[in-house]
């Protein structure tokens, strides 16, 4: 897929996300997704799959976690997207990179930025 699409399916996602529309965020996510959160706190790792991507999902959620994506930035397979979000009433602004493969499925989701915050609301 192109740019573009690979952008639009971001949109799409982030969109459905924000609605809490769980099934609609999960639609355009490989079955074998690497999602990645970084830090030092009990939810820092790599998640596998869908189901393991959904109950850290569930994670935030627990938490009150709300997300605003500002821009989407587009380069081949690769899509950046400027956030600001919170947990627990905390806020912390990132970027998310996320790879699609040729079909439009994202297959790896890795975020920068806001470690911290999650470092303090779910310790180890």
């Amino acid at each position: 897929m192109s740019a573009e699409e690979n952008k639009r399916a971001a949109k799409d996602g982030y969109d459905a996300f924000a609605r809490g529309d769980a099934d609609a965020a999960m639609a355009n996510i490989s079955d074998s997704i690497e999602w990645v959160v970084g830090g030092d706190s009990s939810v820092t790792g790599t998640y596998h799959g869908k189901a393991e991507v959904g109950k850290f999902w569930g994670q935030l959620a627990g938490k009150g976690f709300q997300g605003n994506a500002s821009e989407f930035i587009a380069d081949g397979n690769k899509v950046a997207v400027l956030t600001a979000n919170s947990v627990a009433g905390q806020k912390a602004s990132g970027v998310d990179i996320l790879t699609y493969e040729g079909e439009g499925q994202l297959v790896r989701f890795e975020s920068f930025g806001g470690e911290e915050v999650l470092d303090r609301v779910f310790p180890k």
